[in-house]
């Protein structure tokens, strides 16, 4: 067998059976294949086998093949499922379906009908496991409604359209800046244009600490989220709650291996990015985010479409793309570039030299 063969893991208390489905899928498919005579061993075998397709009875002692399927779909959900029974029922195939079975097969098995089942769901779950594989969790956090899409409004528009999955967490509503009601409504309206989850608490603005407390808050929503990769606030910051932020994320995501900064308008001159990530063709977007905060436009010169425009071409000076935003890097394992026109054409983008 080569590297390419697909991997299946067939589980039957009945070893007869396990030995019929593995002897046509090894001789009919070429697939490599493993047996399981239980959930238990099955879902070990899950772990170290790592197949392409799970193909299971449905009454096995101990643990069910649809306990194995709930138990599959919460570790490796990417992977397909296939139901055996030997009992032609309805209410059993009701019940695989519930389970998110994406085949459901009654004994005898007709060896033509499982040759063409697993093999078609064997590369579906090849496929699925790669898009998982390329797909990031990003969490940005900020201190106020607004201060995410400000810094990275653009770099979160480039993860949407690569089909990353974005969640925003704002700490305050921003009551010393505006009407916090007005403020709430403005954020989830950005948020959903964006096509983001959004958290937001309820700290006192102005007097976020960058403490305990806060720590906690945005720790419940790491493990909530389990992101891949945080964007915080800068501590290159004149301002008390954007240093808080930045102090406590960097603090509750201490396991994430991916943290970036961004700028705000209050970033001081010691806010020195060294990655300069190309938005081109995602201004547009970050201009309609901004747009939702309404009741800051009129007194926040930066919410200025061509001060959003110049600022994205300043730093572009220090990339190959014409709109940048700019980053500092905490530490890093994902490609914060996000290849997004190949994941969307954003380009590896390059370091101050």
């Amino acid at each position: 067998m080569t590297e390419e063969a697909r991997r299946v893991l067939v589980v039957d208390d009945d070893p007869d059976v396990a030995l019929f489905v593995k002897t046509v899928l090894e001789r009919r498919a070429g697939c490599v294949v493993q047996t399981a005579t239980d959930g238990p061993s099955a879902l070990a075998a899950v772990g170290s086998f790592r197949p392409d397709v799970l193909v299971t009875d449905i009454q096995m002692p101990g643990i069910s093949g649809l306990d194995l399927l709930t138990a599959v779909r919460i570790d490796t959900p990417w992977m397909p499922v296939v139901i055996m029974t030997a009992h032609v029922s309805v209410d059993y195939a009701v019940s695989a379906l519930r389970a998110q079975a994406d085949e459901f097969l009654t004994k005898p098995i007709d060896s033509t009908r499982l040759v063409e089942v697993v093999t078609r769901l064997a590369d579906e779950g090849r496929a699925r496991r790669e898009a998982v594989a390329q797909k990031q969790y990003v969490l940005a956090v900020g201190a106020h409604p607004d201060d995410v899409e400000i810094g990275v409004g653009g770099v979160l528009a480039a993860h949407r359209a690569a089909g990353d999955e974005i969640t925003i967490l704002t700490l305050s509503r921003g009551a010393r800046g505006g009407d916090a009601d007005n403020r709430q409504h403005e954020s989830l309206a950005a948020a959903e244009l964006l096509g983001a989850r959004l958290f937001l608490q309820d700290l006192t603005d102005t007097e976020i600490s960058g403490g305990g407390g806060t720590v906690r808050l945005i720790e419940e929503v790491v493990r909530e989220v389990v992101p891949t990769i945080v964007y915080t606030h800068t501590n290159h910051d004149r301002h008390q709650d954007h240093r808080a932020v930045h102090e406590a994320t960097i603090v509750a995501t201490r396991s994430i291996d991916t943290v970036a900064c961004y700028q705000s308008p209050s970033a001081t001159v010691d806010f020195r990015p060294t990655r300069f990530v190309s938005i081109d063709g995602f201004v547009d977007r970050k201009l309609e985010l901004l747009a939702c905060f309404r009741s800051q436009a009129e007194n926040r010169a930066y919410l200025a479409p061509d001060f959003v425009r110049a600022t994205a071409r300043y730093w572009s000076r220090f990339s190959s793309s014409e709109n940048v935003e700019p980053l500092e890097i905490v530490r890093e394992t994902s490609d914060l570039s996000t290849p997004v026109r190949d994941r969307v054409d954003v380009r590896r983008d390059r370091e101050v030299r």
